[in-house]
């Protein structure tokens, strides 16, 4: 890959899956492998909200089994926050399976939202780039 082209969607993966795992990383709750099952009960998504925003919620209050609470947090703060809009429906992620490409779509968008953020109010929370 030259350094003018786009990343491969495997290689966009890749990167915003290390993203995941750096922001993260010091939730001992959270462990970031994949774009499904890690997702499922709504931690990460409140991890990386939380890395962002520590002052928004106790993120040790949260409870894995709150699914629907945890999914509920982390897509109203990123809307308030961070202005992305939640891609995702937090009914549908606990009834049904999570969809890899969707979760992708929703963690692409917030990664965004969350730069776009630093930029706006001198915030650098994160250096690294998807």
């Amino acid at each position: 890959m030259t350094s003018n082209s786009r990343p491969s969607y495997r290689e966009a993966q890749e990167r915003l899956l290390k993203w995941c795992q750096h922001v993260t990383r010091d939730y001992e709750s959270v462990r970031i492998r994949n774009f499904t099952s890690d997702f499922a009960d709504g931690l990460a998504f409140c991890a990386i909200i939380h890395h962002y925003f520590p002052d928004a919620f106790d993120f040790n209050a949260l409870n894995s089994d709150s699914k629907q609470k945890n999914f509920d947090l982390a897509f109203r703060l990123a809307e308030e926050k961070a202005e992305v809009y939640p891609l995702l429906d937090s009914s549908d992620l606990i009834h049904g399976q999570l969809d890899k490409k969707c979760v992708f779509t929703y963690l692409l968008t917030l990664y965004h939202g969350l730069k776009n953020h630093e930029v706006l109010t001198g915030k650098t929370c994160e250096k690294r780039t998807v």
